[in-house]
């Protein structure tokens, strides 16, 4: 099989796409298909920028596939008269190799040219004592790794193969394994260990034009087009249960790599949080508050203008690697996504103009937010308090059923023929986001947890990462009252997030959580800051807020039991697998329509299954019941169909 199989896509394996690659100011990836690059190119300090170009414009190949293949079999969306049949395939899982998005070759043809320039590259060229080569021999090492979990994901067993295929007696010649999602790991992850905590290549941000329907340039931020290797080693790890390495390869990132990256978007999210949970006047009028109709807050303005604004041109630290799509079809790859949600992005300015539009929203939507996602965000406690400047400023945050904010700050409305219409705008941009902060957050709190810490899983998603949850209070005990003794010293060890040296990394006045990006005032209320970053004050207060983790991982255990018939406890493996569950509907609120949640759903069924607490086969069960809305083809209950038929 092995051999036939690359033997059908020989023509585009031998050294596919190591075609010359150029940014210029009007092309965002420009590539001569025609032109094979000659090897001794690869061996100067500066050549070797256009073959890693050639990988990126082979990302831009797969990006479509990638969104497609985690979401449509996921459940947060949901087709709709226009849908195309290769979509609908996708979702009630009848896809067969027919599928025009089941495509492995699209990830060999990236994995192809990341063997052929770690082959040839030479890695000992230096720049006085500067070596030129190591950050981006690393990013492609990492893009590799990253293709190739995207391959064990999606399909059970796949060949695999480290050396560049040139010759047809390669293939002749040798015999490919093919291995599962374990075997790849096992094979990439040791040879990527040696580079956790270097940084990949930065060729600097460019303008490549602006799209037809506005004057805005579009950039191509290049150091976001390469995953970081620990965040690629983080979610391989994730992936297989391996949560310790998870972790540690967590916060390496986020320590020693990304330094005050997390930190520096809480910082900007705290002046755009959804409603930031805080209204003037002092009178509870719940006309005040974020209206799921107008998506505004009173006191911050229009949403719509804060959140989103992250897919916009990816220059929010926020996001840590994207694809970036061609402005219009002269100047490269395009996506097909815009247009699958309603959005014409690369129409003219002659058919705007015939339709009266100043941005081109179409009638034809293939793809909205399934009743699951509008369910779940719908009934998502919105947190709120009124600042009466009084000494119980923090003991009186209420509940409110406004909903959660992200999916609001997702969408578009309009009205159309007397019918209110919605258009997810995630895509308007034509940028593929692949990992954000709030995504290794929120893998970190996936491995926390499965670690025996769902407080600090909690943590992750109530208040933040800060010196706040470890911190001791002057006049004894702590200030975080729900994160344990053996998780503080963790947080400062085993995990060192919060170390001395690393606490800074994370500034008090900064901090909040992930749901609080949606759902308000969350979060715990701390004291002031001093100037070394320390809790100080006496405005301390314990805060009220609803939002707390004995009570959430309650409701949550309630509604397993409700929902599967299964008798919960109240163990610690029962609260692990409840906030595994909240994670689980973060992942939902914060990434939908990002190409995650198949995958997603997937690894969690795995462990769950692994756990075995309800049972050897509770995660497939709970995987197919969340999926049973789309009537698949297909018995979910049965790991062997999660996966897609190899073509």
């Amino acid at each position: 099989m092995i051999t036939h199989y690359i033997k059908n896509h020989l023509a585009g394996l031998l050294c596919c796409g190591i075609a010359a690659a150029m940014v210029g100011c009007q092309d965002l990836l420009e590539t001569e298909s025609s032109r094979q690059n000659i090897e001794p190119e690869i061996t100067a300090k500066t050549d070797s920028v256009f073959y890693s170009f050639g990988i990126l414009q082979a990302m831009q190949q797969l990006a479509d596939q990638y969104v497609f293949q985690g979401e449509m079999r996921g459940d947060l969306v949901q087709t709709t008269l226009y849908t195309d049949n290769n979509l609908r395939q996708l979702a009630n899982f009848s896809a067969t190799t027919a599928c025009k998005y089941d495509s492995a070759y699209v990830y060999y043809r990236v994995i192809n040219n990341c063997n052929y320039y770690i082959a040839h590259r030479d890695t000992t060229l230096y720049t006085g004592s500067t070596n030129v080569v190591m950050p981006e021999y690393i990013g492609v090492k990492a893009i590799r790794a990253w293709a190739y979990l995207q391959l064990g994901r999606n399909y059970e067993r796949v060949p695999f193969f480290t050396e560049p295929l040139t010759k047809i007696s390669q293939i002749d010649n040798n015999q490919f394994p093919e291995l599962d999602l374990d075997g790849l790991v096992a094979a990439l992850a040791p040879d990527l260990e040696q580079y956790s905590g270097r940084r990949t290549p930065d060729y600097g941000v460019n303008d490549v034009g602006a799209p037809n329907w506005e004057n805005t340039q579009k950039r191509m931020v290049t150091s976001k087009c390469f995953v970081p290797v620990d965040v690629v080693l983080g979610d391989m790890y994730l992936e297989t249960g391996n949560y310790h390495l998870a972790a540690t390869h967590y916060v390496t990132y986020l320590t020693r790599v990304a330094g005050k990256t997390s930190s520096d978007f809480l910082a900007t999210m705290t002046s755009r949080r959804q409603g930031g949970g805080r209204f003037s006047g002092g009178q509870a009028d719940e006309d005040d508050l974020p209206d799921s109709n107008t998506f505004s807050d009173p006191n911050n303005g229009p949403l719509s203008s804060s959140w989103s604004s992250i897919f916009r041109n990816a220059i929010s630290d926020e996001v840590i690697t994207y694809i970036p799509m061609a402005v219009n079809r002269q100047n490269g790859a395009i996506t097909e996504l815009p247009l699958t949600f309603g959005f014409n992005y690369y129409a003219t300015a002659e058919e705007n103009a015939e339709q009266g539009l100043r941005e081109p929203y179409i009638d034809q939507i293939q793809l909205l937010p399934s009743e699951t996602l509008n369910t779940l965000s719908d009934s998502t406690e919105y947190y709120y308090y009124f600042d009466n400047k009084s000494a119980d400023l923090y003991d009186s945050i209420s509940i409110s059923k406004a909903g959660d904010m992200r999916l609001r700050n997702s969408l578009y409305q309009a009205l159309r023929e007397d019918t209110t219409t919605l258009w997810i705008d995630k895509y308007k941009y034509a940028n593929v986001v692949l990992y954000r902060t709030s995504t290794v957050l929120l893998h970190l709190a996936e491995a926390f947890n499965r670690l025996d810490m769902p407080d600090a899983a909690f943590a992750i998603l109530k208040d933040g990462i800060s010196p706040n949850l470890v911190e001791p209070r002057p006049s004894g005990g702590y200030y975080c009252l729900y994160i344990t003794d053996a998780t503080r010293q963790k947080l400062q060890t085993t995990y060192p997030l919060l170390s001395p040296e690393n606490g800074v990394l994370f500034p008090v006045i900064d901090a909040f959580g992930i749901h609080c990006h949606g759902a308000g005032k969350g979060a715990s209320d701390y004291p002031g800051v001093s100037a070394a970053n320390k809790p100080g004050g006496t405005n301390y207060h314990a805060g009220s807020s609803p939002y707390q983790l004995d009570r959430m991982a309650g409701l949550k255990m309630k509604e397993l039991a409700d929902v599967y018939g299964i008798t919960v406890g109240t163990t610690r493996q029962d609260t692990i697998n409840a906030v595994e569950d909240l994670i689980c509907d973060e992942y939902a609120l914060e990434l939908a329509f990002e190409g995650n949640r198949f995958y997603d759903l997937c690894r969690l069924a795995r462990h769950k299954n692994q756990a075995a607490l309800y049972g050897g086969n509770f995660g497939s069960l709970w995987l197919a019941r969340k999926l049973a809305y789309k009537n698949p083809v297909k018995d979910l209950t049965d790991p062997k169909n999660w996966y897609l038929p190899f073509k």
